[in-house]
């Protein structure tokens, strides 16, 4: 599913300006990598594409496949029927530590089920074993009926990605999902995302500040700085001079690699390199 954003803009109430006037087009089974320091706009790009920033951008238009998130700065009235096709991993899980992990799977398919059942959490045989296929994918199927409080934050962040499986999410947003993990839980989680991309065509744009994941997983970046889109292109073109500008880091530190690097998806297609002024000098 297509992703086109155009002119977004956001400025919040104080005058601070988050988004300006960012345009991005995302190809059907895309994988892309959004980077930029702390403050940057990556989640509040990534909120107004699924949907879930609450009001109104300030200006420019969001197409979710031939569906308007927004347009001339408001929120379109199919936004529910958007959502449904778009799952969003959070940082912090956004799991309900009390219940199952099954349960909490499951959930992700309650947009598509009658109300009533969806209040009450009624699941039918099939869908139960929906929700067991999908935490088989994601690795963690022996732990189905343990409360997500008992599992580690890898796990649950894999049990995130399997809500979003259930969802039959075309799109999946990740608003720095690895940001709190290990390295081996982090690499966990991007490889379960690149291969629901490689394996079912599910587009997926995924905010880091792990520079060497993206390199590893996302064969296109897109960067940001104060609100504008300062890269757009091969995740390989980015140099250190890039990542310095960016992030005022150690570069060296910032380009690392990180094992197990998965094939890029068949058909993915990479804009070519959009460089503003200053990151051109740089290259």
């Amino acid at each position: 599913m297509t992703i086109e954003i155009h002119s977004l803009s956001k400025t919040f109430s104080g005058g601070f300006q988050a988004l300006d006037g960012v345009s991005l087009r995302l190809a059907p089974g895309e994988m892309v990598a959004l980077i930029g320091a702390s403050g940057s706009g990556k989640s509040t790009l990534l909120r107004h594409v699924s949907g879930l920033m609450a009001g109104d951008a300030t200006s420019g238009s969001i197409m979710v496949g031939t569906l308007a998130v927004q347009n001339g700065g408001r929120v379109s009235r199919n936004i529910r029927a958007i959502r449904a096709n778009v799952g969003f991993i959070f940082q912090q899980f956004n799991l309900v530590g009390r219940l199952p992990v099954l349960t909490n799977v499951l959930s992700g398919g309650l947009s598509r089920m009658p109300l009533w059942r969806s209040c009450l959490r009624i699941f039918t045989a099939a869908e139960r074993q929906r929700g067991l296929e999908a935490l088989a994918r994601v690795g963690i199927a022996h732990h189905a009926y343990k409360r997500v409080s008992a599992l580690s934050g890898g796990q649950q962040q894999r049990a995130a990605i399997a809500r979003a499986i259930v969802q039959k999410a075309a799109i999946i947003l990740a608003d720095e999902p690895i940001a709190s993990l290990d390295p081996e839980s982090a690499r966990r989680v991007m490889q379960t995302l690149a291969d629901l991309n490689r394996e079912d065509g599910t587009t997926v744009m995924v905010s880091l500040h792990q520079v060497e994941f993206a390199q590893c997983f996302c064969p296109r970046t897109v960067a940001l700085s104060h609100g504008k889109v300062v890269y757009d292109g091969p995740t390989a073109a980015l140099t250190p001079a890039m990542l310095h500008e960016l992030y005022g880091a150690d570069a060296a530190e910032l380009l690392q690699t990180v094992p197990a690097t998965p094939a890029a998806p068949a058909g993915a297609t990479i804009a070519s390199p959009r460089l503003q002024p200053s990151f051109a000098a740089a290259a």
